[in-house]
């Protein structure tokens, strides 16, 4: 907010809406790099406007959610998962009084170090990476706003705030968890080794993300053929909402109209699990009454669903883990991707200078770990098309259509 002589008035940044235990942009634990205040943003709207533009961010586009890229233009990718997570936490922050700019920016980042190929890449990814340390994604997310990006003149990487990138780093092994705290004493690793909690804000945008899980595979694999409405009979979490869309709008259950019992019927599951978790959060913060952003860290997690939709969110993951992620046809897809990131580490390993200048000069610097994660690098931030033509140029082999 502007003073009347166009200054910043002493209080900017300062939302009297937010609870004592939320947020507050004001008194941020900084960044790593200080930089002056900007004249019209809160630290956390800067944040979310940083991630925006990033490169990383326009990458996700491209990068399988459970299809493939290529398999069809309506299905999920990276980008719009990580738009309908946002649009999830900020609706449940705003009734919380937690801070909606500080949910949105952590979720429209959360998957920014997912490698091409979804899970898959990931998992193959893993596994060449086993003697270096491994890769886990939600690490690649910190590691791409904290090194990978190259945006500005001073530093590398986005330089977020500290409550961005704790959100960010959704889960972390002991073993990096130690790393980070050696490289950034008492930072974003230090809650791993303590058993604290993170943020309500970041809480929460663990929850959104496994809410838009559940909602949009059980759109897409219906949408792919995978999977159909009678066998959704058989989850309770879905089929309440089904049956009581049919029964208020029985022209529903007619084939050509089934395409909006299932909107409806998802709408209807995702507005429950929104007010699930709202009422039990409420419920949760009323009895450890934390009076403060450190309160909550000393805490059990603060943001959950009640026990009994905790239990049908469950089974509705074992259905869609052994009927759609299982699928004979994801799985013959999975193999083929895995092929081509194994494929593509051994190629690069031997070859460092076929990859792109930057990680090529990093990789033939050492003939060990740091090649090894220069390598990783570099495929992690392919995206699943870009990473089938490399696969095709090196070897010669089409893999992926």
């Amino acid at each position: 907010m502007l003073d009347k002589d166009g200054a910043l008035a002493p209080n900017w940044g300062r939302n009297s809406d937010l609870r004592p235990y939320a947020c507050d942009p004001a008194v941020s634990r900084g960044r790593r790099y200080p930089e002056a205040a900007a004249p019209t943003r809160t630290e956390y709207q800067r944040d979310r406007d940083r991630i925006v533009h990033s490169t990383a961010f326009r990458r996700l586009v491209y990068k399988t959610q459970v299809f493939l890229n290529h398999e069809g233009d309506l299905f999920r990718t990276r980008l719009t998962h990580s738009l309908e997570v946002a649009q999830l936490g900020r609706s449940i922050a705003r009734s919380l009084r937690i801070n909606e700019d500080l949910v949105e920016a952590i979720s429209l980042a959360h998957d920014l170090g997912h490698t091409p190929f979804g899970h898959a890449g990931q998992d193959a990814l893993h596994g060449c990476m086993a003697e270096h340390g491994g890769f886990e994604h939600n690490l690649q997310s910190l590691r791409v706003v904290d090194k990978l990006e190259e945006r500005y003149p001073q530093y590398d990487g986005l330089n977020l705030t500290f409550e961005t990138r704790e959100g960010i780093l959704k889960h972390c092994s002991r073993q990096h968890a130690r790393q980070l705290e050696d490289e950034e004493p008492d930072g974003v690793g230090a809650r791993f080794l303590r058993h604290e909690q993170p943020s309500l804000e970041a809480q929460l945008c663990n929850l959104a993300d496994e809410i838009a899980y559940n909602a949009h595979d059980i759109d897409d694999g219906v949408r792919s053929g995978l999977i159909t409405l009678d066998q959704l009979q058989d989850v309770p979490l879905f089929d309440e909402y089904r049956a009581a869309a049919e029964s208020e709008h029985p022209d529903l259950a007619q084939l050509p109209r089934q395409r909006r019992l299932l909107y409806e019927a998802i709408r209807r599951m995702l507005s429950a699990q929104v007010y699930d978790v709202i009422d039990t959060t409420r419920t949760a913060l009323a009895r450890h009454g934390p009076a403060s952003v450190d309160g909550v860290r000393q805490v059990p997690a603060l943001v959950m669903f009640s026990d009994g939709m905790r239990e049908r969110s469950q089974v509705l993951k074992r259905f869609l883990f052994k009927n759609l992620y299982r699928h004979p046809r994801v799985m013959e897809t999975t193999g083929r991707a895995q092929e081509v990131v194994r494929d593509l580490f051994a190629a690069y390993t031997v070859s460092p200078q076929e990859m792109k200048a930057a990680f090529a000069e990093q990789a033939s610097a050492d003939q060990g770990p740091l090649r090894a994660r220069a390598v990783a690098d570099f495929i992690a931030g392919m995206t699943d098309r870009f990473a089938a033509r490399e696969h095709e140029r090196l070897t010669g082999r089409r893999l992926l259509d």
